[in-house]
């Protein structure tokens, strides 16, 4: 008989271990609470960085201004946004990992090798990832580790539409957009329309 292998969760029973994990609950500064959103037939992956401390709070990921810049850059409403069968929001680290000297720490390294690939692995209609940030950045396209974000995200075109490298839409990104008008001319009605025909 052919060697058989442990079936792959299915991705209910994933994400109720994801969000029962307390893997490094001894290096966060708060309670663990895993923020993460997935359905099976979502065709729309969100891979951002790590919850921040409002987003802990609510426990509803992009709850906040970050949230409302990244649904008009989209062009969806809340209900779209929110839909676990349009979008899946994986961030590379689930739980909120403090503040450092300039802002929020990175996302624990623990998360993204123990979780990572076993979510996408149950997430086969993923169409478009959406990279927000340096972290997604680096673990979803490898070869691009060097590279300054400015430079990835110009180049987008090269990874369309599989992956779509975005900088953060935080409110602290202003200065950015103003020096990258081409972001918000060339990138952002091509990704809402894109958006909008893996919706329909």
């Amino acid at each position: 008989m052919p060697a058989t292998t442990p079936a792959q969760p299915l991705l209910p029973q994933l994400l109720r271990q994801v969000r029962a994990c307390r893997h490094c609950a001894a290096s966060l500064p708060l309670p663990p609470r895993p923020i993460v959103q997935a359905g099976a037939r979502a065709r729309i992956l969100i891979a951002g960085q790590a919850p921040g401390r409002i987003t802990h709070e609510r426990g509803i990921p992009f709850d906040d201004a970050s949230g409302e810049r990244l649904r008009r850059w989209l062009g969806v409403d809340r209900a779209s946004f929110y839909d676990p069968d349009c979008f899946a929001i994986l961030p590379m680290g689930f739980c909120y990992p403090g503040r450092g000297a300039h802002g929020d720490l990175p996302p624990r390294p623990e998360c993204a090798p123990l979780w990572r690939q076993p979510l996408l692995d149950a997430l086969p209609r993923i169409e478009t990832t959406l990279l927000l940030g340096q972290y997604a950045l680096a673990w979803h396209l490898p070869a691009q580790r060097g590279q300054r974000l400015t430079d990835t995200v110009r180049n987008w075109r090269t990874l369309w539409p599989a992956y779509v490298p975005l900088p953060h839409p935080s409110p602290r990104n202003q200065l950015w957009l103003r020096r990258n008008p081409w972001f918000e001319a060339e990138l952002l009605p091509a990704l809402r329309a894109r958006v909008a025909a893996l919706l329909r």
